[in-house]
C-alpha cells in the first residue's frame, strides 16, 4: 500500500502502524558505528552495568529513526517530497537489546503550501516497547513532512 497524499491525512486521526521490530545488539552496534557515536553506555557492557540502567541502552537516535521507519508504509511511502523537521523529541524510557517496538502517528496539523501545489503535514509519532499487553512509551516527537497532492486523474 502506498503512503497517503496530502488530501488523505485527517487532523486528529491516529494511525497504528502494522510493522514491529525487535532491536538486536547488532542493530545498535552498527548504528553507533555508522554515526561514530562511541558512547560507552551504548557499547560497553561493563561500563553500562555500573549505571542505574544495569545494561547497555539502545542509542536514542536509532530508536527515533526506527519509529520513523515503522511509520513510512502507512503515511509517506512514495508520496513524500521531503521531511522538513523533527521537533520536541523525548525519550521517557530506555530501550534495551531484545525489546520489540511498535509505533503510531497522530496527524496534528496540515496546510497547503502557498503555491497550492503540495501540503505540509505534521504528525506526532510515538514509539512503544511491546511487553505483555502493557506497552511502554519509549520515544515521541513531531515529524513534519512536505506531501504530494493527489495527481489529477
Amino acid at each position: 500500500m502506498p503512503g497517503r497524499y496530502y488530501e488523505e491525512f485527517d487532523v486528529g486521526e491516529t494511525v497504528a502502524h502494522d510493522k514491529r521490530r525487535t532491536v538486536s545488539e547488532s542493530d545498535n552496534q552498527r548504528f553507533c558505528d555508522l554515526t561514530m557515536n562511541q558512547q560507552p553506555l551504548h557499547l560497553d557492557a561493563e561500563f553500562a552495568a555500573e549505571t542505574r540502567f544495569g545494561e547497555r541502552l539502545v542509542n536514542g537516535l536509532y530508536t527515533m529513526s526506527l519509529a520513523v521507519g515503522l511509520s513510512i508504509p502507512e503515511t509517506t511511502d512514495g508520496t513524500i517530497v521531503a521531511n522538513l523537521s523533527y521537533d520536541d523529541v523525548e525519550h521517557p524510557e530506555p530501550v534495551f537489546h531484545g525489546d520489540t517496538l511498535r509505533a503510531e502517528s497522530t496527524v496534528s496539523d496540515k496546510r497547503e503550501t502557498s503555491d497550492g501545489e503540495r501540503g505540509v503535514v505534521t504528525m506526532h509519532v510515538e514509539a512503544y516497547r511491546v511487553e505483555n499487553g502493557a506497552d511502554t512509551l519509549v520515544c515521541e516527537f513531531d515529524r513534519t513532512v512536505l506531501a504530494e497532492k493527489r495527481p489529477d486523474e
